[in-house]
């Protein structure tokens, strides 16, 4: 995974009043857990561009009081009316504890399903996955490549070297689903091979031209 920096300041008062006062400045409350204590800090919401408003998932080295933690983001609160950021949660890791996070998936190639018609369904965007910090990539690659319509790729056949998918195994995660052009395509195939074989003993029957 990769690695995203941000620089935070302790927070002297922890509350409401003090929370919506860092908002009114620009500023986002977040916490770090996970080390059996907990660091209350904020940080410049436009410093979280990489760690949030990205397709892929970081390890976020936190710098706070001259201290620095190793974190991945676990949650992250938006203004139900502005959208705007308002608070996040940090869970501190390490090397020798796995950890759970929410990967990106990314379809990989070019569909038969698709070139035949089909429609790319990308049903879960992220996977909930657990495992060592060293093992987990920046996002999940599928390939789809032999993917064909009405097929689909579920998590139980998803392989990961050293990390498990905590879904279930039966739940789909990328399919082809099927279109309308899809099937008129198969009518109109379905179709012409019957008049196409009917044709076949005609033409044979038909007496040779004499020469």
């Amino acid at each position: 995974m990769k690695t995203v920096s941000l620089s935070g300041s302790l927070r002297a008062n922890v509350g409401k009043t003090d929370a919506t006062a860092l908002r009114a400045k620009g500023m986002v409350p977040c916490v770090i857990y996970g080390s059996g204590k907990q660091i209350h800090f904020s940080a410049d919401s436009r410093h979280f561009k990489n760690i949030i408003f990205t397709p892929n998932t970081n390890l976020v080295d936190i710098t706070v009081d001259g201290n620095t933690y190793k974190t991945v983001l676990q949650e992250a609160q938006f203004h139900r009316i502005k959208d705007n950021l308002i608070h996040a949660d940090f869970l501190e890791v390490n090397e020798t504890k796995p950890v759970t996070v929410q990967l990106p998936v990314k379809a990989i190639g070019q569909s038969a399903g698709v070139k035949a018609g089909g429609k790319l369904n990308i049903k879960l965007r992220k996977l909930k996955v657990r495992g060592l910090i060293s093992k987990l990539p920046e996002h999940i690659e599928l390939s789809i490549e032999n993917l064909t319509i009405g097929k689909s790729i579920a998590a139980g056949d998803i392989q990961l070297d050293g990390i498990s998918i905590l879904h279930p195994k039966n739940i789909s995660v990328i399919s082809v689903d099927t279109t309308r052009a899809a099937v008129a395509e198969e009518t109109a195939a379905a179709t012409a091979a019957p008049a196409k074989a009917a044709a076949a003993p005609a033409a044979a029957a038909k007496p040779a031209a004499k020469k």
